[in-house]
This record gives structure tokens, sequence and C-alpha cells, in this order.
């Protein structure tokens, strides 16, 4: 991190509006010298992007919400070590991966039964057709469970965060070569899943 920001952040008490303006290094440089209201600033900005990170590993909203906030515990006391190598939530979702991972590890997640009903919008010109996408939909997600740890978690961030092979690679601690194969891996076992 430059020197500069966080000097500045540090040599002048910030207000609640000028760090809701402030970039994310100067959020880590402010919550380092000592400013709670910094880190809750960044749990703000980010805690959708993570519980979505979250959610899309365990298939449940108590699940999610706990990991969720296990990635902020464990941000909040070891964001001293973000080093500013790589974007804030890229580090946040290398944390909350790693959770993630940790927990399927620990026990096979729980995952909340769908109701067809749930799914059909009275709106629709078409129930069958809203119907049928929500089953192809359940079927999806029932197969990107079944993935391997890794290739689940190479798919949800590629497809789902939209993030690049490099980002994927700094979050899951491996190479970009593997991110690729984990990614083309996961997109063959998805298809063989789906047509089984």
């Amino acid at each position: 991190m430059d020197a500069e920001p966080v000097a500045q952040a540090v040599a002048a008490p910030a207000t609640a509006l000028d760090l809701a303006a402030a970039e994310d290094r100067v959020l880590v440089a402010a919550f380092l010298a000592g400013s709670q209201d910094a880190f809750q600033v960044i749990v703000t900005r980010h805690q959708r992007a993570v519980y979505q990170v979250c959610y899309r590993f365990v298939r449940n909203h108590e699940d999610a919400s706990d990991l969720a906030q296990d990635v902020f515990l464990r941000a909040f006391k070891g964001l001293k070590n973000f080093k500013g190598d790589s974007a804030l939530s890229t580090w946040l979702y290398r944390v909350g991966v790693n959770c993630c991972l940790n927990r399927i590890a620990a026990r096979r997640p729980d995952t909340e039964p769908l109701l067809e009903s749930r799914h059909v919008d009275p709106r629709s010109d078409d129930p069958f057709r809203a119907l049928a996408r929500s089953e192809k939909a359940t079927e999806v997600k029932r197969a990107i469970a079944q993935l391997p740890p890794r290739q689940r978690a190479t798919l949800l961030l590629r497809v789902y965060q939209e993030l690049s092979h490099e980002e994927i690679a700094g979050i899951l601690g491996g190479s970009v070569g593997a991110a690729k194969a984990n990614f083309f891996h996961a997109l063959s076992n998805l298809k063989r899943l789906l047509q089984s």
C-alpha cells in the first residue's frame, strides 16, 4: 500500500462520511490505525458479495449468514496480514472460500428443500415453462453441489462472481493454469452429471 494514503488516514480523524467514500486501501489503513468505523464500512461495502459466495457453496441462508459472519470475524483479526497485493474484495473472497471449504470438509451441508410451487411466477404467461426452468436450475445446483470442492469453488467464482482465472488462482492459492484446469474439469463433470 502507498504510504501517502496511509499517512493521511492516520493523521486526520475521518468522519463516517469521509470513510464511506474512501477507497478500500484507505479503509484498511484507517482500521489498522484504530478506526472501528473503517472496518464497519468495509463490512457494509463487501457483505453482499461475501454472502453470495458463501451461499453458492452451502445453498442455505442460515449457514451462508454464519459463514459470512465468520469471514468478517477472520478479516477483523487478520486484516493486519493483508499486504495489498490484490484487491481487498479478492482477499475477502479467499477468506470466504477457505471458510466454505473448511465447513464442507467438516460436514456435508444441509440444504433447504426446494418447493416447486415457490418458484412458479403466477404472473408468467406459461407456468409450465417457468416450472421447467426452475427444475433445470435445481438440477444444475444439485450437480454443482456434487463437484469436488476446488472445482466447485473455481466454477462458482468464475461463473457467478465473474472473476478472472488470475483472481481465482490468487483466491484458491494455486497457479493460473490450475485455475483454468479446475474450471475445465468442473464444466466437463457438470455436463456429465447433468446428462446422467
